[in-house]
C-alpha cells in the first residue's frame, strides 16, 4: 500500500508529527487495523495498535491511485476511546 501524508502548511512536515506519531506507527495500524470504518465526507477512520503497543486513530482518504491512501492525521486514543474500543471488541467475540 502506498501511503502519502498531509503536510502541515506551517512546517512543511507531515501533520502526524504534531501528535508525536511516526510513519512507522501509521503503517503498523493501516496494515492490520482493529476497526476501519467510514468517517466524514469520504474519509475513513482506522483504529489500531502499533507494534510498540500504542493505540492510534488514523484519519485518511483513499487516493485515486489504486492501493494508495492519503493520511490526514493520526493521534493516540484517549482513555475513553480506548475503553470503548475494548468494549466493542469484547462484544464481537
Amino acid at each position: 500500500m502506498d501511503i502519502r501524508y498531509f503536510l502541515d502548511p506551517e512546517t512543511g512536515l507531515p501533520h502526524i508529527y504534531r501528535h508525536d506519531v511516526t510513519e512507522e506507527d501509521v503503517e503498523d495500524v493501516l496494515r492490520r487495523p482493529i476497526e476501519d470504518r467510514p468517517g466524514r465526507v469520504g474519509s475513513r477512520v482506522a483504529l489500531g495498535r502499533t507494534e510498540t503497543g500504542r493505540y492510534l486513530r488514523i484519519i485518511y482518504v483513499p487516493d485515486q491511485t489504486p492501493d494508495s491512501v492519503i493520511v490526514i492525521t493520526a493521534y493516540p486514543l484517549g482513555w475513553r476511546a480506548l475503553r470503548a474500543l475494548r468494549r466493542r471488541r469484547r462484544r464481537k467475540t
